[in-house]
């Protein structure tokens, strides 16, 4: 038989050990039941925090989960649903904007642990460009380009435009692979031979361009393709 929430004596509840000890000595369920808050006439929100939890291997995967497969469980509705993935996304958005801020990338490591969690969920490929001052300290990343799973289409010109609006002295650029293969196509090449060309004539030189595979990386720098 399901126990509601409110039926644990109160020491027992998620929120008031939240309250009490912090969120950190929270299990991964009693973290889950509090954003989904309600359960239904039959579950209780932790039974239905369970059963999402049980559907992957470890906690890491549910960050691919989609809209679709959770309206369609017992006890979760549009509401529900939208808290989920919102909690979800919000947690990627911090794990990353704290990762790069005030850090010298002078290591295509740094770049890949950065952005190795935000495409493993993307069957796009996703360009990046991170514009870096004369230190390699970051300065921003601007998502330029959204291409299909085989073709990104990346111009030069937009590349630059926010180079210069940013007032950078260097350029890092990083996209992903959908197949997983981490080795640089023709194409990724002759994109990477013509941005250096012209970051030369332009005074903003591109520092390294990153591309990210399933659990590898290729660097142009670390190859000597740059």
């Amino acid at each position: 038989m399901s126990v509601k929430i409110k039926e644990l004596p109160k020491e027992e509840r998620p929120r008031e050990r939240l309250l009490k000890y912090g969120s950190n000595v929270l299990s991964n369920e009693e973290l889950l039941a509090l954003i989904i808050k309600s359960g239904s006439k039959k579950r209780s929100a932790k039974d239905i925090a369970q059963e999402v939890l049980r559907s992957y291997e470890n906690v890491q995967e549910i960050r691919n989960i989609t809209y679709e497969q959770l309206i369609g469980r017992e006890g979760i509705g549009d509401s529900k649903a939208c808290s989920i993935l919102a909690a979800i996304e919000l947690g990627e958005r911090l794990q990353q904007s704290v990762t790069l801020e005030k850090k010298r990338l002078n290591q295509a490591d740094l770049v890949f642990k950065y952005y190795q969690n935000y495409f493993f969920k993307t069957s796009q490929e996703h360009f990046y460009c991170i514009y870096v001052d004369s230190q390699k300290r970051f300065i921003k990343e601007s998502l330029l380009f959204v291409g299909t799973l085989n073709q990104s289409l990346v111009h030069p010109r937009e590349v630059f435009k926010e180079a210069y609006l940013v007032s950078a002295s260097g350029i890092i650029c990083v996209h992903n692979h959908p197949s997983g293969v981490e080795t640089p196509s023709r194409e990724d090449i002759h994109l990477t031979n013509r941005l250096k060309e012209i970051g030369l004539l332009l005074g903003v030189p591109i520092l390294d361009h990153v591309i990210i595979g399933k659990n590898k990386y290729y660097s142009f720098f670390e190859n000597d393709m740059l």
